[in-house]
C-alpha cells in the first residue's frame, strides 16, 4: 500500500476498516523503514545464469487510485533453476499487459544475470515471443 502511494495514515485507517487491526500512523513508518531496503535488496538480486524453465505472465485487478477505479497488471516471472528448484524471479505493477512492457522485464532479467533460459512459457500475448527473441536472440 506504502508503494502504491498511501500515507502511513491511510494505511492505518484501512488496516483499522478492512481488518479490524490497530496500527499507528508511526508503527507503519517504522515498518516501511526497515522493509523497503531488505524489498529492494530482493528485487535486485542477483539471479542464476541459466534457467530450465521460466513462466511469464500478468495477474489484472482493478485498483483505487486518485478517486477512481483503474486496471493494473502484476507482471509474474517464476523460473526454474537447472536443479528444479522454483525461484521468484520478480513481481513488477505496471498498467495494462504489453510486450513492450515485457520487453523491459525481459532486459530487466538479463541484467540481473540470466544468459539462457532453455523453454519460456507464455500466453499468447501479440509481440512477446518477438521481445523474447529480441533480449535473448544473440545468447543461444
Amino acid at each position: 500500500m506504502y508503494a502504491k502511494g498511501m500515507t502511513t495514515r491511510d494505511i492505518s485507517s484501512h488496516l483499522q476498516t478492512v481488518y479490524g487491526v490497530d496500527a499507528s500512523a508511526e508503527m507503519i513508518s517504522h515498518m516501511t523503514d526497515r522493509i523497503l531496503p531488505i524489498a529492494k535488496e530482493w528485487q535486485n538480486r542477483p539471479l542464476e545464469k541459466k534457467y530450465a524453465v521460466v513462466f511469464m505472465d500478468a495477474v489484472h485487478f482493478h485498483v483505487r487510485q486518485d478517486r477512481q477505479t483503474i486496471k493494473k497488471a502484476v507482471y509474474v516471472a517464476i523460473g526454474i533453476k537447472l536443479n528444479g528448484q522454483k525461484e521468484v524471479l520478480g513481481l513488477w505493477v505496471g498498467g495494462n499487459e504489453s510486450a513492450k512492457y515485457w520487453l523491459g522485464v525481459l532486459y530487466e532479467i538479463k541484467n540481473r544475470g540470466v544468459e539462457d533460459i532453455m523453454i519460456v512459457s507464455v500466453d499468447g500475448l501479440i509481440g512477446f515471443g518477438d521481445a523474447i527473441a529480441a533480449v535473448y536472440r544473440s545468447s543461444g
